[in-house]
């Protein structure tokens, strides 16, 4: 029998109290009242006094209201007709479209058992020459896009939506834009990826308790379409909205503050959603990939400090490009010996020539003599930012292999890079392509003999 009571004793920001026995912490319940209706939470308890967030938020509701609790936990409908699909925060259609009328799953689940858990062992290409070649992304993966206000994070979610080697994908937007969210939309839907694709999305302009609900949400279905043999690729941005909400929360139920406000718990708030990714024994996987942005670009902000604990490396968005220092994908080592016999020599040359470049770009600024060696390195950093980091390049994995030895073919000698001979015969070209050798003029900066 559902329990019903029509007092409420407290309102703060979109947490009710009422006072209620035989209640379950996360069970639902309805609010209603003249002109006002919405579900609701417990999300605390003390005594007989029941904590509830409110989902649409608390304007409007009288003390009188009536709270109906439902006996259940929060669900969400599952099907194969999600594919193609929009949906906000609460699973309800932003599209136009009908509801769905398939079997609901619970959104809160625990981790799978890490003795249940495989290996990772398989590669997701991206088209993204800095993730495939530098720091490849791994099946059931973890990992943050570390990055600030301002960043294209979101058209490289959308780009790795595109191009990603997988069956689906799950994307979760929190706090977006009204912009950003018909820029996911659109960009999917003209490139044909929205029939692989679900979106759950909450708008800033959306209930702030509806955001806590999205990456729940998309990791319970994406692992559902695993458990069927799907290869699922979750995407989320903002895990520090999430967090924000998390704290917004906290501060309305006076709970004492942690680390700049935060709740003590933001730790195991972040794992638990980012510990859903799994490889399943048998049948498909989950791959989580969420972007963090952190404030002031500050890495010791608790958000991305506590995630770093989590994942399993990060991802460095800054100037528009992934950064080769800092960027890391702790995973890599498990795919990209058995992609190609040159993949970790490419990856290793390239970036140790790249921090040359760097410290000879700082000579030049410094006014210093540049030597023969400095301009050679100057000539390829500014071919490789142009060919290999820039977002906009978009080539297969083998490709971008083929291209980073064309720089270094076009800029060194072969014993200059420090490649052993047998690996420089087999996939150094004798010659530079003409489209590279102007590029290469083009990009090099111009430095006179004296510096």
């Amino acid at each position: 029998m559902r329990k019903v009571y029509r007092e409420i004793s407290e309102i703060a920001g979109n947490v009710i109290t009422v006072l209620a026995t035989g209640v379950g912490n996360g069970e639902l319940a309805t609010v209603t009242a003249p002109g006002f209706g919405s579900l609701a939470q417990v999300i605390r308890i003390m005594g007989d006094h029941v904590s509830l967030q409110v989902f649409s938020g608390t304007r409007g509701i009288p003390t009188d209201a009536e709270v109906r609790f439902l006996n259940e936990q929060l669900r969400t409908p599952y099907a194969d007709a999600l594919l193609g699909r929009v949906f906000d925060g609460g699973g309800r259609p932003r599209d136009g479209r009908p509801a769905l009328d398939g079997d609901l799953i619970p959104i809160v689940t625990p981790p799978v058992n890490p003795a249940k858990r495989i290996i990772p062992r398989n590669m997701i290409r991206t088209g993204i020459p800095m993730i495939d070649i530098f720091n490849s992304l791994v099946e059931s993966q973890k990992l943050p896009i570390f990055s600030v206000a301002g960043e294209p994070y979101n058209p490289l979610l959308a780009r790795i939506a595109l191009n990603a080697e997988v069956d689906i994908i799950v994307l979760g937007g929190m706090g977006l834009k009204f912009d950003d969210y018909l820029y996911f939309r659109d960009t999917l839907e003209g490139e044909g990826a929205l029939s692989r694709s679900v979106l759950y999305v909450h708008t800033a302009a959306d209930s702030v308790v509806e955001c806590l609900l999205v990456p729940d949400t998309c990791l319970a279905v994406a692992e559902q379409f695993a458990l069927e043999g799907k290869r699922v690729l979750v995407l989320l941005t903002d895990m520090s909205n999430f967090a924000d909400a998390l704290k917004e929360v906290a501060i309305t139920m006076e709970q004492i503050p942690s680390t700049r406000g935060y709740p003590g718990d933001l730790y195991s708030q972040l794992a638990a959603r980012y510990e859903k990714a799994v490889d399943f024994e048998g049948a498909g996987s989950v791959t989580v990939l969420a972007v963090t942005t952190m404030p002031g670009d500050d890495v010791t902000h608790p958000i991305p400090d506590n995630t770093g604990y989590i994942t399993e490396g990060q991802f460095y968005l800054r100037n528009g490009r992934i950064e080769p220092f800092g960027s890391l994908s702790r995973l890599k080592q498990q795919v990209n010996a058995r992609t190609r016999d040159d993949h970790r020599t490419i990856m290793n040359t390239m970036i140790q020539l790249y921090a040359a470049y760097k410290e000879s770009l700082e000579k030049q600024s410094m006014g210093f003599r540049m030597s023969a060696w400095d301009h050679k390195l100057l000539k390829y950093g500014a071919l490789f930012e142009r060919r290999l980091m820039d977002l906009s390049v978009n080539i297969p994995l083998e490709e971008a292999l083929d291209l980073g030895w064309q720089i270094l073919a076009d800029c060194f000698e072969p014993q200059e890079t420090g490649i052993q001979t047998s690996l420089c015969e087999r996939f150094m070209p004798s010659s530079s392509d003409e489209e590279l050798a102007a590029a290469c003029a083009l990009d090099a900066p111009a430095v006179s003999p004296a510096g």
